[in-house]
């Protein structure tokens, strides 16, 4: 900021009030952490079990067009309604994440490079649905039925009419899940030893390529509930997207600043959502460019990721010098 001509200390109140400034904002904060959370538990979840799930932005986007399809289409009483969005947008990111799975676990094909690939076609098959099957005025879909909207007249009401939703509690929901699955449950400790060590793992008489497979659609899972969180909560819709909406690719970093931990995931959330917020008061009250916000999150993984190489040189050094 100094080196642009601005104020630092401005700047970081500017911020600082452009998140947790009035109930507007805060509301605004939280909803933006929604989805945050869902992105950053399953690209951990994946982690966790040995597997690295890059393709969290295309499975968030396939289940935000389920959930918004089954809102638009379906016309029930709410309490089936909505849970069926829901349901459809995490089979629909199961499904995403099934596809890499399946691949990794019968042909050993990496992860990472179907997971990147398989973000495009998410994109523009989505995009295609829309304009051929969906679109209604502008770029958009019709709104879906009120029976599936996770939107509350209450947390408006509670936050100045921020778009805070219902999702923001099934966020929370998600992390007690995330950590119950993978500490509390026998399955859970099967896809962390799988996938951190699948021949000891076999030899135990585990699956190791079910439950491959099995972790990739569960993380998929979660990131296709991030996506309904959009399509039935903040808007309501989905448009057609010009380009990546970029959650699923904040989940990578808020995963990685958590340490894959439920607690750390809710908390790096709460985190990146506020710099995103607070990035418009930065530049409507200190007169400091929005894309600063960008550089300090980058920073944040630079250093992140540099604490790990540090640990990772430290431990060898050490580990030569018990061997001398």
């Amino acid at each position: 900021m100094l080196a642009s001509g601005n104020n630092p200390i401005a700047g970081y109140a500017a911020l600082i009030d452009g998140v947790i400034g009035d109930a507007y904002v805060f509301g605004e904060t939280l909803r933006m952490m929604t989805p945050l959370i869902f992105s950053g538990i399953a690209v951990a979840f994946a982690f966790r079990t040995g597997l690295l799930n890059i393709g969290v932005e295309g499975q968030l986007i396939v289940g935000w067009l389920a959930s918004v399809v089954v809102g638009i289409v379906f016309d029930l009483p709410m309490v089936i309604h909505l849970p069926l969005a829901i349901l459809a947008g995490a089979i629909a990111g199961g499904i995403w994440g099934f596809l890499p799975g399946i691949l990794k676990a019968r042909f050993q094909v990496h992860e990472v490079i179907v997971t990147i690939m398989l973000n495009y076609v998410a994109l523009h098959v989505s995009n295609h649905v829309i304009r051929n099957y969906m679109l209604a005025s502008g770029q958009r879909t019709d709104f879906i039925s009120p029976t599936a909207s996770l939107t509350s007249d209450f947390l408006a009401g509670l936050t100045d009419f921020s778009r805070m939703h219902w999702g923001f509690f099934l966020a929370i929901a998600a992390c007690v899940i995330m950590w119950f699955i993978l500490w509390k449950t026998t399955k859970g400790y099967e896809l962390r030893a799988a996938g951190f060590n699948p021949n000891a793992s076999s030899y135990a008489g585990m699956n190791v390529k079910t439950n491959i497979v099995l972790s990739m659609v569960i993380s998929g899972a979660f990131a296709g509930i991030g996506g309904a969180m959009e399509g039935l909560g903040t808007y309501g819709f989905i448009q057609i997207l010009s380009s990546f909406t970029n959650l699923g690719f904040d989940g990578i970093a808020v995963a990685l600043l958590g340490g894959s931990t439920s607690i750390g995931i809710f908390l790096a959330a709460f985190l990146f959502g506020g710099l995103k917020i607070g990035a418009a008061n930065m530049q409507a009250g200190a007169n400091v460019a929005p894309e600063l916000v960008e550089i300090v999150i980058a920073l944040i993984i630079f250093f992140v990721a540099s604490s790990y190489l540090i640990r990772l040189i430290l431990n060898r050094l050490q580990s030569k010098k018990e061997g001398k």
